[in-house]
């Protein structure tokens, strides 16, 4: 993990400062929001999708769920990612009307027959995944028998490296594996085999175990395999979640899918999404009310913070204020600005021991799900956003030196 710099908080106020609201030109000094702002930053998701194009052994395909703005699509496809894993019909929809030089790829193992038409004929989609047989009947019938179509067989792989299971819902298991890949593989242009090792996996073990299950399934059906897609799960930085270097994750899958029983012109590919976007956006919010360690903020569960209030997310938090506090750190919960109890981030969030009411916050990282989740419950949310240049408040495609020279600011 590189860490967050000690300037980032006056860096990120100023910069903050100097960006004018869309339609209103005011600072938000000046304007001290009553809503949440969220600030994107178009250069870190172009320099993580570079990473993934220049480093990843094989082709990135930007999973659109972790974050479907059409802005941030735009981004990735300038920093060369040419692939979308979609999962609706309007994922295909956006993708298309979005980027219409895209190659869509629906990787939902349980589509619509009306959606995996559409998806073929409207926007010429050929990439579709499946766990079943009662799905690949459904394809074959919604293409009309189609001969040109990459069909990718989901397997059931383990969860246990990462911070959230995705081993239940989908997958084919190890008895059902034989017949499913023989009879896909007789209706495929090309077979694949996919997977998901979970979401934000915190060791590259868990694409070399998933890999050991892939080689299993191909010796057990003996077909020829034409593409290996490793899924998504790969992670970004929280406190309390310091992954290894991504570098080290795509060593792992490299050698486990050069020693795979495949056909010599096997692709390889991925699904980032987390990975791609997380460090896109950040927040910024207002303390509304502080009763001892819990601070009533004005965005929440219903809002970009959906993760930290349902499956216990920590995001990094930083106080914006000139001049910084001396204030020790101490923990905080949240709660969001709705009447439920549920909206409510147990955290702990690490803030300034005399932070209260009227202070403004940033939350950082929440790029990956923050806005696919947001909702307008209660009559709360915001749809105000500002660009920004400065880096995210923790990155792992930035180097120390080279963050605290950007963060560092003239007074």
């Amino acid at each position: 993990m590189h860490k967050h710099h000690s300037a980032l908080g006056l860096a990120t106020a100023r910069s903050i400062a100097a960006a004018p609201f869309p339609g209103c030109g005011i600072d938000i000094a000046a304007r001290r929001p009553v809503q949440p702002v969220t600030l994107i930053r178009p250069h870190a998701a172009r320099r993580a999708a570079r990473f993934f194009v220049e480093k990843f052994p094989g082709r990135p395909l930007y999973a659109v769920k972790a974050n479907p703005s059409p802005d941030l699509l735009r981004v990735l496809w300038d920093g060369g990612i040419t692939h979308y894993d979609v999962a609706s019909i309007a994922e295909v929809r956006l993708v298309a009307h979005t980027l219409p030089e895209a190659t869509l790829c629906f990787m939902h193992p349980v589509k619509a027959e009306e959606a995996i038409a559409e998806a073929y004929f409207t926007h010429g989609c050929r990439t579709f995944s499946l766990d079943s047989i009662e799905e690949l009947d459904k394809i074959v019938r919604a293409t009309r028998g189609a001969e040109d179509l990459t069909l990718c067989v989901r397997l059931r792989v383990s969860s246990e490296h990462a911070k959230l299971s995705l081993a239940s819902k989908f997958g084919a298991a190890p008895g059902e594996t034989r017949e499913l890949l023989f009879r896909t593989r007789q209706v495929a242009d090309a077979l694949g085999i996919c997977f998901h090792v979970g979401s934000q996996a915190m060791t590259p073990q868990a694409y070399a175990e998933a890999m050991e299950r892939v080689r299993a399934a191909i010796v057990d059906a003996a077909v020829t395999v034409d593409v290996i897609d490793v899924g998504g799960g790969f992670p970004s930085v929280y406190p309390g979640m310091e992954p290894p270097p991504l570098e080290r994750y795509f060593e792992t899958i490299h050698r486990a899918f050069e020693s795979l029983p495949i056909s010599y012109s096997a692709e390889l590919w991925a699904e980032p999404g987390r990975a791609l976007c997380a460090e896109y956006s950040s927040i910024i919010v207002r303390v509304e009310r502080r009763r001892g360690d819990e601070l009533y903020i004005n965005d929440g569960a219903y809002g970009a913070l959906f993760d930290a209030a349902h499956i216990g997310w920590r995001f990094p938090v930083t106080v914006l204020r000139e001049p910084e506090g001396r204030a020790r750190d101490v923990a905080f919960s949240f709660y969001g600005p709705t009447c439920d109890d549920l909206d409510h981030m147990a955290g702990p969030f690490m803030l300034p021991a005399d932070v209260g009411a009227g202070d403004y916050l940033e939350i950082g990282m929440v790029g990956a799900y923050g806005s696919a989740m947001r909702t307008a419950f209660n009559g709360f949310g915001s749809d105000e956003t500002v660009i920004v240049e400065d880096e995210p408040m923790a990155s792992l495609y930035v180097e120390p030196d080279l963050k605290v020279a950007s963060n560092v600011v003239t007074l």
